[in-house]
């Protein structure tokens, strides 16, 4: 990687959105900035370590830094370059990405998807307050500041910016939403039974359940009691219950504590009525669009690829197949899923309400 040059950083990080924070390093207490295209953006599905490349250019610049960078930034103020920003929260495996590339269909959204410092930052909520915590709450919110207006940076044809994140990085949106009065959030999802079936049907479905396991016991713990199953006594479909179960609850805490500011999505309804979902999600944003536009959304092309590997077809026909094989294969690990949602869900009155309201 050829040497980004601090100037860059220093004239670009206010207006220029070229001038991307790709990644923070708390241990490191540092942040790698690199320069990337609007092509690039447009074609990265994971903006994490998938997208670097010997062609790029990049700085490492230590938090020190950055802090009189930091306080050139205002939120609260109108600055050139800056775009709406508004946010796609999801469970994992309900179309998010899709979403995401079909808005940047609409023209003039600038797309981010999955950016790797706001799992740094999700990580590092979780024990912010505690003697383990390696960032103190006055630098972590300042480096949310720095990300949340390096993200509102756009082009001159950008109308408004669309952060997806990371399934596990919903926690953080309370600190998103507050830190931005006017920005909007999506909140995506699917009911439990299509939820367990997608997730079951994945090849490595296991592993990532097993790898994120731990954060999210973690915080279901904090939301409801310390004394829960362990997590070795869970098999594949209890693990993707307790995913959906603790992913749905913190959308539940953001639609209380943001009213009208956020709208579910389900991914069945986008799959079924494209044209209508669409309409609403970009009416939700204050997105503009013509009518042309959302009527030819079902003979979108993007609709036919699969849309974290663009170069591979996929299609809704395809997913019914392969849900309802594993519906066939996996009916047993579904049907103790949806048990063990069931069980929290009587365990907890006020939460299971929480999830079946």
């Amino acid at each position: 990687m050829a040497l980004l040059p601090i100037e860059a950083v220093r004239d670009g990080i206010l207006t220029d959105p070229s001038i991307y924070p790709q990644s923070i390093d708390i241990v490191r207490e540092a942040a790698l900035f690199v320069r990337l295209d609007q092509a690039a953006f447009r074609a990265a599905s994971f903006l994490d370590d998938r997208m670097l490349s010997p062609d790029l250019s990049g700085r490492w610049v230590r938090f020190d830094e950055l802090s009189p960078l930091t306080a050139r930034l205002s939120l609260g103020m109108p600055t050139a370059g800056r775009a709406p920003l508004h946010f796609i929260f999801h469970t994992g495996h309900v179309g998010s990405t899709l979403l995401s590339r079909l808005l940047d269909d609409v023209g003039g959204v600038l797309g981010l998807r999955e950016p790797q410092p706001l799992r740094t930052l999700g990580a590092a909520l979780a024990d912010l307050d505690g003697p383990t915590a390696l960032v103190s709450p006055a630098r972590w919110k300042e480096l949310l500041d720095l990300q949340l207006a390096c993200w509102s940076r756009g082009y001159g044809d950008t109308t408004a910016v669309v952060l997806k994140a990371t399934s596990s990085t919903a926690p953080c949106g309370e600190w998103m939403l507050d830190a931005l009065p006017e920005a909007r959030a999506l909140l995506m999802n699917l009911a439990p039974e299509p939820y367990l079936a997608t997730l079951l049907a994945g090849e490595n479905s296991r592993l990532d359940l097993r790898g994120q396991a731990q954060g999210r016991m973690q915080r279901l713990m904090r939301l409801a009691s310390p004394d829960l199953p362990a997590l070795h006594a869970l098999g594949t479909g209890e693990l993707a219950a307790l995913s959906w179960t603790v992913e749905t609850l913190t959308h539940r805490l953001l639609e209380r504590r943001f009213g009208a500011r956020v709208r579910r999505v389900d991914f069945d309804d986008l799959l079924g009525d494209p044209s209508a979902t669409m309409r609403a999600i970009c009416a939700h944003l204050a997105i503009a669009a013509p009518e042309s536009h959302f009527s030819g959304i079902a003979r979108s092309a993007t609709l036919t690829r699969y849309s974290k590997a663009p170069d591979h077809a996929y299609s809704p026909d395809l997913r019914r197949r392969i849900l309802a094989d594993a519906r066939a294969r996996h009916a047993d690990e579904i049907a103790l899923g949806l048990r063990w949602i069931a069980t929290f869900s009587n365990a907890f009155p006020d939460l299971g309400a929480a999830l079946s309201a």
